[in-house]
């Protein structure tokens, strides 16, 4: 519950003095989802994205829970709408884990993003808030 709290009040701060532009050619480099993860299980999963156009961004997340488990590469996309966007996400490359959700990306600091999602998944069939940071360049 503190995590959310959190998450919510930091997105609610940052949503009042930024906003976002999203432009053909432009690379996004950042992390999966940093919400809902405790100091004692962090992860690296870092995120690279391609804005193919002013309204669509494809990229890829590499991910591994920990040593003993597979590198994860998953394909995911976004598609903008009047500074909102939709989500769409595979496990794998794999279709039966599709996720799908609805966010905003914030660019504040010059190219420095954050981008609160809710997403549905659909092989856990659960609903979660999600938040990424990264670089757009």
């Amino acid at each position: 519950m503190r995590n959310f709290i959190l998450t919510f009040v930091l997105t609610a701060f940052i949503a009042i003095g930024a906003n976002a532009q999203n432009a053909k050619g432009d690379w996004y480099v950042g992390t999966g989802d940093i919400a809902n993860v405790s100091w004692t299980e962090w992860a690296i999963a870092p995120t690279v994205g391609y804005a193919f156009t002013d309204d669509l961004q494809i990229g890829l997340n590499l991910s591994q829970a920990d040593s003993s488990e597979d590198l994860s590469i998953d394909l995911h996309a976004r598609y903008f709408w009047k500074d909102y966007f939709v989500y769409a996400a595979t496990e794998g490359f794999d279709t039966d884990g599709l996720k799908l959700g609805l966010g905003k990306m914030f660019t504040f600091h010059k190219n420095v993003f954050m981008d609160p999602k809710v997403v549905y998944d659909s092989a856990l069939k659960t609903t979660n808030l999600q938040l990424g940071v990264g670089l757009k360049f």
